[in-house]
Formats: structure tokens, C-alpha cells, sequence
């Protein structure tokens, strides 16, 4: 039997599966909660980020783990974000836009997996690391 996960999607509206995958999961509007098992997932709820906008380090990550996520989906992420992801146990995967569905589809088929820099300008919440769209799919 597949193991059921709760994957999580910085998302740019509350457009569910027909909705935008947020560049940055810290400054996104909204979270999609999908239950997923194995490759199905369903979406549970989209909640707002209570954060939306403020650079409060370490808010959404606490955030995220109280939802009771395993994964954690976005299009850029910065390393101290990632590193307490990684900390509480929930998998980070960054990297790519667009599509809702599509790229919950991709991460459920194993298409996509890890992390990949964080695709904008803001040093300021992405630990001062280089930028670029290196590593970026879709």
C-alpha cells in the first residue's frame, strides 16, 4: 500500500490544482495542502500564508511543520529555510514553476526531487547565495 503524504505548495492564488506555483515559498499568498498516495493526490485545502509579505525567518518553516507536512514544494527557497525543513523532517523540493498540477504530478512520479538555487533577487532572505535559474525544470 502507498504511503500517504501531506505535500504542501507555495502558490501564488487559491486556484487549487488549476493554480500557480509561488517563486518563493516565504513570500507566497497561499498554501495548497494536497493528500497525496503514491502517485494520486488530492487537494485538502488551500490556507493563506500568515506571513504573506514579512521576511520573519523561521515563521513559515515553523508554520509549515504544524500543517503537519512531509514535503514542501516551491519555486525558490533560500538555504537556512531548507536546512530547518530538513531539520523537522519534511522534504524540500524547489526548483520549479508554473502549474499546480503539473508540478505535484512531476514530484509524485519521481521526475523531481531535491532542491535548486533560489531562482530571484533578495539576499537578504535567501542567505546571500548566488542567484540564477541553474537546476530549474518546466
Amino acid at each position: 500500500m502507498p504511503e500517504e503524504r501531506l505535500i504542501v505548495v507555495a502558490a501564488d492564488d487559491a486556484c487549487g490544482f488549476d493554480g500557480e506555483v509561488s517563486a518563493h515559498f516565504g513570500r507566497c499568498p497561499f498554501f495548497l495542502l494536497a493528500e497525496a498516495n503514491g502517485r494520486m493526490a488530492t487537494v485538502s485545502q488551500v490556507v493563506p500564508n500568515p506571513y504573506p509579505g514579512a521576511h520573519q525567518p523561521g515563521a513559515v518553516p515553523h508554520f509549515i511543520r504544524d500543517l503537519g507536512a512531509d514535503v514542501i514544494i516551491a519555486g525558490g527557497m533560500g538555504p537556512r529555510a531548507i536546512e530547518m525543513f530538513h531539520g523537522f523532517g519534511i522534504d524540500v523540493a524547489t526548483g520549479l514553476t508554473g502549474n499546480v498540477s503539473t508540478v505535484l504530478g512531476a514530484y509524485l512520479r519521481g521526475e523531481h526531487r531535491g532542491v535548486a538555487p533560489c531562482a530571484h533577487d533578495h539576499p537578504e532572505s535567501c542567505g546571500g547565495h548566488g542567484h540564477g535559474i541553474e537546476g530549474r525544470h518546466g
